[in-house]
């Protein structure tokens, strides 16, 4: 935990590529909430969009932060705005409208389970 999951339209081209996905990790590691193992980042590319009624070159990304409950509600928007920041410095606009998004949905705790492997 936490897992971030990055679903963006597909006219944002290669903008999002494992080297964003790295740099995504490594911004939520400098939060000082995560440890950098634990960080699971994955994207999903979406061919059938309609963004508004227009239209005009738009583009979206909408991020997903799903993260253990038990945070406070001051240091969640941290997370968010750091991811933000970093989504917005990372994934060019490519000559569209973009419409950045970041929401952290929290897991209970208590009914969440996890194995390590090797």
């Amino acid at each position: 935990m936490p897992h971030l999951t990055l679903e963006y339209s597909d006219n944002l081209g290669t903008a999002i590529s494992p080297v964003v996905l790295r740099g995504l990790n490594h911004a939520l590691v400098a939060t000082g909430h995560f440890d950098e193992a634990d960080i699971k980042t994955r994207a999903l590319a979406f061919d059938c969009v309609a963004i508004g009624t227009d239209d005009a070159p738009r583009a979206f990304l909408a991020a997903t932060l799903s993260l253990l409950s038990g945070r406070s509600l001051q240091v969640r928007q941290e997370i968010a705005q750091a991811l933000l920041t970093a989504l917005e410095a990372a994934v060019p606009a490519n000559g569209n409208a973009l419409q950045t998004s970041v929401q952290l949905v929290e897991i209970e705790r208590d009914s969440y389970a996890k194995s390590h492997r090797a």
